[in-house]
């Protein structure tokens, strides 16, 4: 403006200061209710002033942890794969990412996303450490599987067994553990602990499909056809 000032482009001058003052503002207050730990509203703060700086990783970045604090993982993930995109090597993003896939029991994208951060950094220790779990982890169970489809059942209880050992932390590895192992159980012609195992699944997700259909087929191998 100072080299060729005109009303106009003043005007827009004017109007852009105004709105970068606001967007600072807006900034201020929601890294406030950040560190005050209302995630809420930082993010209904942020998302005001992501409608503007669309490609700003950080703010994405801040915006999927507060997610992340509320409880909406996939929330989060869209905006860290936003953040991965936009910035340069950035490592953080991959492995919060893989974290967030592997917290919610799907190793497999979250094997696919850790070694995302590897290519990046093949010595980013994080990244290093989640790998090594989550290949060991996605080889046990592809293993049992495999066990499962060529009818070895024994040995697919006892893979399902170290999968549960592998990861004792995350429930959703041991419930889905015990469901297959049940299945096992109930293909086995072992009805009496199938029962068993399987109402041990269904006290945790009572609308488990699966659990419910493998207990029904032990309970038929029981006679026990009202149950």
């Amino acid at each position: 403006l100072k080299s060729s000032p005109s009303n106009n482009e003043e005007k827009e001058a004017q109007t852009q200061l105004t709105k970068s003052d606001e967007l600072q503002r807006l900034h201020s207050q929601a890294l406030s209710a950040y560190q005050q730990e209302d995630y809420e509203a930082a993010i209904s703060l942020l998302d005001e002033i992501l409608a503007v700086c669309v490609w700003d990783a950080e703010l994405r970045e801040l915006r999927a942890e507060c997610y992340i604090k509320e409880g909406e993982p996939s929330k989060a993930i869209s905006d860290l794969k936003a953040a991965a995109k936009l910035k340069n090597d950035n490592t953080e993003a991959f492995y919060k990412i893989s974290r967030i896939y592997y917290q919610l029991g799907d190793h497999e994208l979250s094997l696919s996303e850790v070694r995302e951060c590897l290519k990046l950094d093949q010595d980013h220790k994080q990244c290093f450490s989640l790998y090594k779990q989550v290949k060991k982890l996605n080889k046990q169970i592809e293993s049992a599987e495999e066990f499962i489809r060529e009818g070895r059942y024994e040995d697919a209880i006892s893979k399902y067994d170290s999968v549960m050992k592998t990861e004792p932390e995350v429930p959703v590895y041991a419930t889905r553990a015990k469901e297959r192992i049940c299945h096992c159980l109930s293909k086995n012609q072992q009805a009496t602990e199938a029962i068993k195992l399987c109402t041990e699944v269904l006290q945790l997700e009572p609308t488990n499909v699966n659990a419910l259909k493998d207990r029904a087929e032990a309970y038929l191998l029981e006679d026990l056809y009202e149950e």
